[in-house]
């Protein structure tokens, strides 16, 4: 059987989370990012017990990952106010500052802390937002990211993708010589990469992790017994089931928007096609039928058409069906090498792996303009994946011989590394928006 080749790569500066977690590394930032000042928040209880987590840093990390931002250095501030009354908007004029976050955290009943935190316009000399969130000591950090999601969209105009996840499939080996020994895992983390835990782990490969609209569930290709399965399993709870184990090829599995259906290829008729699982009644409908190998479906936001990878012109272009059946139309023509669609959130762009001069990078295409844009530069970039809010693109590449996670802003201008202290991360795939209790 003809086989598709696949390829993977990321961006900004050193922000250290945790000893076994990721470590972002910016590449390349935005010129003319905006200066703003986070303040460290202050502790209003125990000074012997303090937060597991300072806040502010936090946030500022979070605003300086975007590339949007310029956070002001701790050393440079004139000042440490906490609350309005302290603010003096000419310290922050003075080192040309033009926002201003201050924040607090108080204690909460037992376990818990509230969060305040401030943001001001320093040249207006005025309050722009400001929120309360009760809070625990498990949910800080999260909290921060929430912070730091308000303040991006406050002064972009643009959904903040902070307080999200990313999930991915790494392996590690241990052993040498014939003694080697691999496990697979799929992992999941916080979107800067803090708090890594462990979904599944295996002997056998883990491929094409798919998170569900609302965040609970993951879907996943597991290779356990030797056979291709695709498994549902709830991210809280650890609770999983076996969607499909038919004869051959059951692969790269995609969430419809509203959650109902699953895409998925399938080769239990003889050539992989795209099909269409009903999952509450586990029936299926076939949505394409050739000769050809039809692989990696992926939804449009409206849940009216799919994109998915083909061969049937000789070799692998980006195909689009309605989900209602039809003829498949191709939508690329950039290249003679082009898998691994997705839609960004707004349906405008498609991002996809392409063949570029024997290398593999990251790109996308504007579906209205036709314009197409090659935004990573490495040998073996793969696994394309939207932030949320559409202002990024995660993805896997090599460096040094081995698998790491990066990222791209969708105008190619912000790019990041994310490294993994151990093992060969690949296929991440990052998850939808999460809510956070707050109040004015």
């Amino acid at each position: 059987m003809k086989k598709l080749i696949y390829p993977f790569v990321l961006l900004l500066l050193s922000v250290h989370a945790h000893a076994s977690s990721l470590t972002i590394e910016i590449t390349q930032g935005l010129e003319g990012a905006l200066p703003i000042a986070v303040v460290p928040f202050a502790w209003r209880g125990d000074a012997a017990n303090p937060p597991p987590h300072e806040v502010g840093g936090v946030v500022a990390a979070d605003l300086q990952r975007s590339g949007r931002f310029k956070p002001l250095p701790d050393s440079q501030m004139l000042a440490r106010p906490s609350r309005a009354e302290e603010v003096d908007f000419r310290d922050w004029r003075a080192v040309n500052v033009e926002n201003l976050v201050i924040g607090e955290v108080s204690p909460n009943g037992p376990g818990g802390y509230l969060v305040k935190f401030y943001l001001y316009d320093v040249f207006r000399g005025e309050q722009i937002t400001g929120y309360s969130m009760p809070t625990t000591a498990a949910d800080l950090r999260s909290t921060a990211h929430h912070i730091a999601d308000i303040i991006y969209e406050t002064l972009t105009g643009e959904p903040g993708a902070f307080a999200t996840r990313i999930a991915y499939v790494t392996s590690l080996r241990s052993g040498s010589g014939k003694n080697i020994k691999e496990r697979v895992e799929l992992r999941i983390a916080d979107a800067d990469g803090y708090a890594p835990q462990t979904i599944v782990s295996s002997d056998e490969p883990i491929m094409s992790p798919a998170w569900s609209p609302d965040g609970r569930q993951l879907a996943y290709v597991s290779f356990e017994n030797a056979q291709p399965s695709i498994w549902v399993q709830e991210v809280l709870t650890g609770k999983r089931e076996k969607l499909t184990s038919f004869k051959g090829i059951n692969g790269a599995p995609a969430w419809s928007p509203d959650g109902r259906y699953l895409a998925l290829t399938l080769s239990k008729d003889g050539n992989p096609d795209i099909y269409v699982m009903d999952i509450a009644r586990r029936s299926l409908r076939k949505l394409t039928r050739h000769g050809a190998i039809d692989t990696e479906p992926a939804w449009s936001p409206d849940g009216r058409t799919l994109v998915f990878t083909s061969d049937r012109g000789g070799k692998p272009q980006i195909y689009r069906v309605s989900v209602g059946g039809g003829e498949p139309e191709r939508v690329t023509f950039d290249g003679d090498y082009n898998a691994r669609a997705s839609y960004s959130p707004d349906g405008r762009l498609l991002t996809m792996v392409t063949g570029v001069g024997g290398a593999y990078r990251i790109a996308t295409l504007d579906l209205q303009t036709r314009d197409f844009r090659v935004l990573s530069t490495g040998r073996l970039d793969e696994s394309p994946s939207f932030a949320p809010n559409g202002s990024m693109i995660i993805y896997a590449t090599r460096v040094a011989d081995k698998g790491v996670l990066a990222a791209v802003s969708t105008d190619g201008r912000v790019q990041q590394r994310l490294r993994l202290q151990e093992g060969d991360v690949r296929e991440p795939v990052w998850s939808p928006h999460q809510q956070q209790q707050r109040s004015r």
